[in-house]
């Protein structure tokens, strides 16, 4: 059957102003790029213990790039093509054309759709390092990523604890008993997303209270609640003896408690034979202030196994044997990092699109990768998900997200409208969480 040609709404941006688009590209990123310059100015130190005079060289010249960068976005100047010779830099100097083709006018910070504006941001910050050697593998976000993970520690004993207790006797769980534990390491999941360092500014934002005790009382945040077509797919799966071929997919979000608690998930599924392999989608860039890449989920994995805690240790050696016996596998494509919504990835990354058909269930964390989904449009809230995608079904697919950004489809009628009268900030305080599923079919 033909795709139907379905007529888009425009995408959120900063040209409307007092959006959440127009506040967050007037105040957030300015405010970003500011602790980014700061960040370099620190480790001026470290820069010429390690590299001498051309350490402090390439730290003057990447904070004079970033400082510069602050000014095109506070002023609104046009946006420029890349020139750092990346495997990725063609892409995104294709995509400024192409947005110079569109009716918005010729692209610029308030101008152009915020999703591609915020994306080209955080490259942007990347290409001021990679252009000064010795510091380009410097990630100007490390520091707010690791100081994330120690503030949740409390949080992660708790969760760790909680999960080795349930490992004990996973294997003589009845189905009930099996369900009711899933739908908690969902939740778990779900509500660490909170943790978001690129909306307070990266700023400090850690899992400090117990995530198992609160979910009771979050439940009714939960504004979408698909757990149970979820549930469906995979115990169907592992009724049909198929699971030994059943593969998840988890688009991960941000480092710190919420990859910990997708770990402590991704485990659980491959312990009670839900799934046999689970591959890990991070990001191959820092990338909106704590967003998980290769070095953080290895870091994370290092941390719980050397910590001094029994069970944060026990989860940490399980953990890396999955990663060293190919159960967990790790992919980094450069199109997580690139501006597209997703509709477009079968024609921009088809190997990725091609990966991505394997799965038997796509889990996507957070915000973006929700605003990607949905290409960060003005949809009416009760517009179907699957509409909104736009033909992006490789496999079927659920959204685990906590609001941060005027995007939300899916909801019953009335209920959006609701929520605006009730609490007109509903939509990007965190607050509220969706369990979002399409079938895919």
């Amino acid at each position: 059957m033909a795709a139907q040609m379905v007529v888009l709404p425009v995408p959120l941006s900063g040209k409307f102003k007092g959006s959440f688009a127009y506040d967050t590209i007037k105040d957030r990123l300015p405010q970003i790029l500011t602790r980014v310059i700061d960040t370099l100015h620190r480790h001026r130190n470290e820069f010429f213990e390690e590299h001498g005079e051309k350490g402090i060289e390439a730290e003057k010249k990447a904070i004079a790039y970033l400082s510069k960068l602050r000014n095109e976005l506070q002023t609104d100047k046009l946006l420029i093509p890349l020139n750092d010779n990346l495997p990725d830099t063609a892409l995104w100097n294709q995509y400024l054309e192409y947005q110079q083709n569109l009716s918005y006018g010729p692209p610029s910070w308030f101008k152009s759709p915020w999703l591609y504006v915020e994306c080209y941001m955080y490259r942007r910050i990347y290409e001021a390092l990679v252009q000064n050697s010795p510091i380009s593998d410097f990630d100007v976000f490390k520091e707010e990523k690791v100081q994330g993970f120690f503030e949740s520690q409390q949080a992660i004993v708790t969760l760790s604890t909680y999960f080795q207790e349930l490992l004990k006797n996973i294997a003589d769980l009845d189905e009930k008993r099996l369900q009711e534990e899933f739908f908690k390491l969902l939740q778990v999941s779900l509500w660490g997303n909170k943790c978001d360092l690129s909306i307070s500014g990266g700023k400090a934002n850690s899992q400090k209270s117990d995530p198992l005790q609160s979910l009771e009382k979050l439940k009714s945040f939960i504004l979408v609640d698909h757990m149970e077509n979820i549930w469906s797919l995979l115990i169907n799966q592992k009724k049909m003896n198929s699971w030994s071929s059943t593969r998840i997919d988890m688009v991960l979000d941000n480092a710190g408690f919420e990859l910990t608690a997708d770990l402590v998930l991704a485990d659980f599924l491959l312990s009670s034979k839900l799934a046999a392999e689970i591959h890990f989608h991070g990001k191959s860039i820092p990338w909106y202030v704590s967003d998980t890449t290769n070095h953080d989920l290895n870091w994370t994995i290092k941390q719980m196994l050397s910590a001094n805690h029994r069970w944060m240790s026990k989860c940490g050696v399980s953990w890396e044997g999955n990663m060293k016996n190919g159960v967990w596998i790790y992919h980094d494509h450069f199109f997580w990092t690139l501006p597209h919504e997703f509709s477009s990835m079968a024609q921009v990354a088809p190997d990725l699109y091609a990966e991505l058909q394997k799965s038997n269930l796509i889990i996507f964390k957070g915000d973006l990768n929700y605003r990607k989904l949905t290409g960060d449009r003005k949809w009416d809230f009760t517009v179907p998900f699957h509409q909104a995608l736009n033909n992006f079904h490789p496999a079927p697919l659920c959204s685990l997200r906590t609001l941060k950004s005027d995007v939300q489809v899916g909801l019953k009628p009335g209920e959006g409208q609701q929520l605006m009268n009730t609490e007109p900030d509903w939509m990007i305080i965190g607050k509220y969480g969706i369990v979002q599923f399409d079938a895919a079919s």
